[in-house]
């Protein structure tokens, strides 16, 4: 008997050291790794390697060294910044003591549960904004990329903010209503509820949410939109429009993607992209955004996805029926599963850290296969490598990045790579027009 008791009573202490522990390791993980590549860029700081020379001329690369390492010392320190939040949130009583105020205030039904994890959820967030303000008004300023307001800028943080209420509160809501209906199967309607959520908002989004941050016009009547619209009968990729995006509004950096489904997808691209590249060049662009489609890229991840959030609510599911997962950070057994959610995602990065090559990898394949088709679809590879080198160009790419910090967050392989890839596929040695 008292040593039944002895490990219930360590089973709290242990879950706590264990978890903050997690946190430290991916927190030491990612130092290590920025140390690294900083230490790679530098080593190639004073002139591109021989195989990037034709791609930037040494003042650009230069400018794109010092961008990297400016990019990594911050993003450094957000890193350590959001450990300490984290860190201190959960070891410090601040969660337990939040919830019995917010309990014995609004109550504990679905709703109030729903709004005190994003009520908790925003608090936890405020310590970050003054960094994300030096990010676009500093950092970003400073290599020349900013293009926004403040204005702007504090209105995107005021709808993402009302975004998150009008759509966060009721999917929470719905979830935790579902743990009192259903019982210990909860966490499998609540996935089904998650993925309904999204593929409603894969309709919805583009029509309702990002003309909230773009202004979205047709792409006007001429040789750039018919050369595109013939791509798109070409390759059998039916689109309801051809839209550009004033993403020069905010940024400088350009971009080119396409949304929606059936009837309401549309191709989009940044007005900065357009004014970067040739008309070839955004054909190429959008030949390798098509590939995506016709490869079944955009259903793969979704089935990734899906059985990623399978397992997380199966996770979440036996957390909640184990009492002393809440008692370690303070919670009484009898707090129910909005503790649980909002602990495990304070949690969830610290052990989704480790499995994050395995996105990368299969990212860049669809990377490469969507390379590929866009060469077929063209009939030649020098227009999408001359749109590569022009977007690292312009964006200040890192062009030598360490292969450890790459395989953990470069979702697209290096510039080197695909050029290989491109023109091992074509048989040709030629440089891009």
């Amino acid at each position: 008997m008292f040593g039944s008791v002895q490990t219930r009573s360590m089973a709290p202490a242990f879950i706590l050291v264990l978890s903050l522990s997690l946190l430290a390791l991916r927190g030491l993980a990612q130092g290590v790794l920025s140390l690294l590549n900083r230490r790679h860029v530098r080593a190639h700081a004073e002139r591109p390697p021989e195989a990037l020379r034709d791609i930037m001329d040494e003042a650009t690369y230069r400018r794109s060294v010092g961008y990297t390492i400016a990019k990594s010392r911050f993003a450094q320190v957000e890193e350590l910044l959001d450990l300490a939040v984290t860190t201190c949130v959960l070891g410090s009583g601040l969660l337990p003591w939040s919830h019995g105020l917010w309990v014995g205030a609004v109550g504990s039904g679905a709703w109030a549960q729903a709004a005190w994890l994003l009520a908790v959820s925003f608090a936890t967030s405020l310590p970050g904004m003054p960094l994300d303000w030096w990010a676009q008004f500093r950092l970003e300023e400073r290599f020349g990329f900013n293009r926004s307001t403040l204005g702007t800028w504090l209105a995107d943080q005021a709808k993402t903010l009302a975004l998150g209420i009008v759509l966060g509160l009721p999917l929470l809501a719905g979830i935790l209503r579902l743990t009192g209906w259903i019982g210990d199967r909860w966490w499998l309607w609540a996935w089904g509820l998650l993925m309904a959520f999204q593929a409603v908002m894969m309709v919805l989004a583009p029509i309702l949410i990002l003309p909230l941050f773009n202004k979205f016009t047709p792409l006007p009547e001429g040789s750039l939109r018919e050369r595109l619209l013939r791509l798109g009968e070409r390759t059998g990729f039916g689109a309801r429009t051809i839209q550009v995006a004033d993403g020069s509004r905010r940024s400088a950096h350009s971009n080119a993607y396409f949304t929606g489904f059936g009837r309401f997808r549309k191709i989009v691209l940044y007005d900065t992209l357009i004014a970067q590249l040739t008309e070839a060049e955004l054909e190429a662009v959008l030949a390798h955004e098509i590939g995506h489609h016709r490869c079944g890229h955009v259903p793969k991840m979704l089935l990734w996805s899906g059985a990623s959030s399978l397992a997380g609510f199966g996770l979440l599911g036996w957390l909640a029926g184990r009492p002393e997962f809440l008692e370690a950070f303070g919670f009484k057994a009898s707090a129910g599963v909005a503790p649980v959610l909002l602990l495990a995602g304070l949690l969830g990065g610290a052990v989704t850290f480790w499995l994050t090559p395995l996105a990368t990898r299969r990212s860049r394949r669809h990377e490469f296969e969507a390379d590929a088709y866009a060469r077929s679809a063209m009939g030649e590879c020098g227009s999408l490598i001359g749109a590569l080198r022009k977007l690292h160009e312009k964006n200040l790419s890192n062009l030598t990045p360490h292969p450890w910090y790459s395989g953990f967050h470069y979702s697209h392989p290096t510039l080197v790579e695909r050029e290989a890839a491109l023109r091992r596929g074509s048989g040709t040695t030629a440089t891009p027009a």
